[in-house]
């Protein structure tokens, strides 16, 4: 096999297995490693979960090869920092490696090719750009985290082919399939926070957990500027960990009592709407380590979100229904002309159980 060919290979396999990392390493990237030597793959490695070790010290603690004089492949550049595991530039080094096949560089400012620098200065062959659109793809919301200091955020609404989420009476269930609705709960588990505003709190009471397939539950964000959210409300009861947002400092009683429910309560400053100001909030919760945030509404949330600029996706499910008169999932933009409407930079399209699901990037 050609050696371009054999390193994409190896790579595809890398990709493969960092994918089994999602939902479980944030706000670290999902990284896979491959080791080969003489044309055969010796040990296989990936970053398991955040605080674990990252894929390279994985795949040679599961060998007990000799792996001098060998090749790794993984997706992003190795670290060179400390952090919660130590630089994995040392112990490629350290175990004799002789060349390191990297996907795309690693976007953070510790590391952004210092890392392919330190190993070339250590007589080690780098090789860079194996597949990386697939490499930048696959951790999108690392790249957007790292560089923007936000974090990502996918929209996600079911609406009827008229482009309605719910009836005139606000009957909204249900508008998509049960296929659909396990896809829409793999989402939430692979997000750091869901998101909804007390609209939705109010006229639905959602629990806003993973519950159709297995994985963690997200942390609940509500957006409640005047903090009218109930005591009894679903997203206050059990264990799960839920942040309410406000622009109301005043209402102490209502916040005492959010926090005797062990559930916390965050006041943020106002924005020219008077509601909470969704790019100062933003910003607050990227520092939280939040790099991921899933919004399933309301179509307030959504607009003003979408107005801010703030959406890095979209995940329309589209079902075979007409309802008429009903509420829509979007509102005004205040666009006037086709040559203001948002488009997106990339989209896919697939049916799943009944529904279409437009998969959009902007």
């Amino acid at each position: 096999m050609a050696p371009e060919r054999a390193d994409e290979q190896y790579m595809r396999r890398a990709l493969q297995l960092a994918r089994r990392g999602k939902g479980q390493v944030s706000p670290n990237p999902m990284v896979g490693a491959v080791i080969v030597r003489a044309g055969e793959i010796i040990a296989e490695g990936y970053h398991r979960k955040f605080g674990a070790d990252h894929a390279e010290r994985d795949a040679l603690k599961r060998t007990s090869a000799n792996v001098g004089g060998a090749t790794i492949y993984v997706n992003l550049e190795p670290c060179c920092h400390w952090g919660k595991t130590p630089p994995c530039v040392d112990i490629l080094i350290e175990q004799g490696i002789k060349r390191v096949v990297i996907g795309t560089l690693d976007p953070h400012a510790l590391v952004d090719g210092k890392g392919v620098q330190i190993l070339r200065g250590h007589g080690i062959e780098v090789v860079e750009g194996i597949l990386e659109d697939e490499a930048r793809a696959l951790n999108e919301v690392y790249f957007h985290y790292t560089r923007a200091g936000l974090p990502f955020i996918t929209i996600k609404y079911a609406q009827s082919l008229d482009g309605r989420i719910a009836t005139s009476q606000g009957d909204s269930r249900w508008i998509s399939s049960e296929a659909t609705r396990r896809f829409a709960h793999r989402l939430r588990a692979q997000h750091d926070a869901i998101m909804v505003g007390i609209g939705t709190v109010l006229a639905d009471d959602p629990q806003l957990t993973v519950r159709l397939v297995k994985g963690r539950n997200p942390l609940r964000i509500v957006l409640d500027s005047r903090l009218r959210i109930p005591l009894n409300a679903q997203v206050l009861q059990g264990e799960g960990a839920t942040l309410i947002t406000t622009a109301d400092a005043h209402n102490r009683q209502k916040v005492e009592a959010i926090q005797r429910q062990g559930k916390e309560v965050l006041v943020v400053q106002r924005g020219p709407d008077g509601r909470a100001d969704l790019q100062s909030l933003m910003k607050i919760l990227a520092e939280r380590g939040i790099s991921s945030i899933l919004v399933e509404g309301g179509a307030e949330v959504i607009t003003a979100l979408l107005k801010g600029g703030l959406v890095n996706r979209m995940v329309v499910i589209t079902a075979p229904l007409i309802l008429g008169k009903g509420r829509e999932g979007i509102g005004d933009l205040g666009i006037t002309g086709l040559q203001e409407a948002i488009r997106p930079s990339s989209y896919k399209v697939r049916r799943m159980g009944e529904d279409v699901i437009f998969d959009l990037r902007l």
